[in-house]
């Protein structure tokens, strides 16, 4: 018995020696450290990317043939994105070492590239949501952001909603403008198909979080005209076309995040859209009803065309701000000398134009 025992124990290690490792060399090189995840996969990797992100169900590859001329050609992540979680697992090599090796020295390298370069990083970015939208006869995938920065931690982020064509023209134009620093900020590139399966979408979600917050970090583009447009301008629009036309509840969230944004991006103190958004929030607390909170945005836009000269803005505020003070039965005589002076000094007609005429007039581009 014993004979037996230790024949079959000699004949189970000598299967086990090196034609068996041989025969699995070849399965260990069909998954490379930047292979993609199966369609099986996709329903739990956005537990393993960073926020909450949640997404539309998959749809079949015919759909994908359907996507808009946005979206063509391979995909590519930043990075050191290329394995994560089970990705890593089956893409290790048999001693476990070497894709921690390479991880570690994309990173030492990285850090050596960029640490005379960046700045320490003041927002953060999380694709909360990301939808597919079907608008005969394009189909999209809406991306929801939303933009954390400094502040109580009980305030509500600000939020935008951009499609990949919104990411890529930022990417394209910023890229134009700015070679040396786009030089090492990477890019999800275009897809021929398959650009709306779970997988995509959340490959996608992370590389556009990474992209945004290294565009962030480089203070040489984070104040570009480009970057402070692709935030700020489309709700601008929206919210101005909101205004003009009496829907004032919807445009007053729009004007709310908008401000919400200039205030943690920093706009630049020659900007005209920090004045055009509290206009905006001015006229449509008054429009609701709600007089206080629209002399607080009248006070707040005097604050900062104190130290201006005579700007076209600063007349409709003062009048509003004037007219708000007397319904509240609250101090406006400052307000009336100062837009006195300026109407006796020919700078402003009499009556000035309203907030509202204001809006309607400004054009954003």
């Amino acid at each position: 018995m014993a004979s037996r025992l230790l024949h079959r124990l000699r004949h189970a290690l000598a299967s086990d020696g090196p034609g068996e490792a041989a025969a699995a060399g070849p399965e260990v090189e069909q998954f490379p450290e930047s292979s993609e995840l199966e369609d099986d996969d996709a329903e739990g990797l956005s537990s393993r990317l960073s926020g909450t992100l949640s997404f539309t169900s998959a749809e079949d590859e015919e759909d994908d043939e359907e996507d808009d001329e946005d979206e063509a050609g391979p995909d590519s992540l930043p990075p050191g994105d290329g394995a994560s979680g089970e990705d890593a697992e089956r893409s290790s090599p048999p001693d476990g070492q070497r894709g921690g090796q390479l991880l570690a020295r994309q990173l030492q390298d990285f850090w050596k590239k960029s640490r005379n370069t960046l700045a320490p990083q003041r927002l953060l970015f999380e694709v909360t949501t990301a939808n597919v939208v079907k608008d005969p006869p394009s189909k999209y995938v809406l991306y929801t952001l939303a933009v954390m920065g400094p502040g109580p931690p009980d305030r509500q982020p600000a939020q935008i909603s951009r499609r990949y064509s919104d990411f890529e023209r930022l990417h394209r134009n910023l890229q134009r403008q700015f070679r040396g620093p786009m030089a090492a900020i990477s890019f999800p590139r275009k897809r021929l198909r398959r650009n709306f399966t779970a997988e995509t979408i959340a490959r996608r979600s992370r590389a556009f979080e990474q992209f945004l917050g290294h565009l962030q970090a480089v203070p040489e583009l984070r104040h570009a005209p480009d970057l402070q447009d692709f935030f700020v301008l489309p709700e601008l629009r929206r919210a101005q076309s909101l205004t003009c036309t009496g829907l004032y509840r919807e445009a007053l969230a729009l004007w709310a995040n908008a401000w919400q944004l200039q205030a943690q991006l920093g706009t630049s103190s020659g900007s005209n859209r920090p004045l055009l958004t509290l206009a905006g929030l001015a006229v449509c607390h008054q429009e609701l009803e709600d007089p206080g909170e629209a002399r607080a945005c009248c006070e707040k836009a005097l604050q900062l065309l104190r130290d201006k000269s005579p700007h076209p803005f600063l007349a409709p505020f003062l009048e509003a701000h004037v007219r708000l003070s007397w319904r509240l039965g609250l101090d406006k005589r400052q307000s009336e000398a100062r837009l006195q002076a300026l109407q006796e000094a020919g700078l402003t007609p009499t009556p000035p134009p309203s907030l509202k005429e204001m809006l309607i007039k400004e054009v954003l581009e």
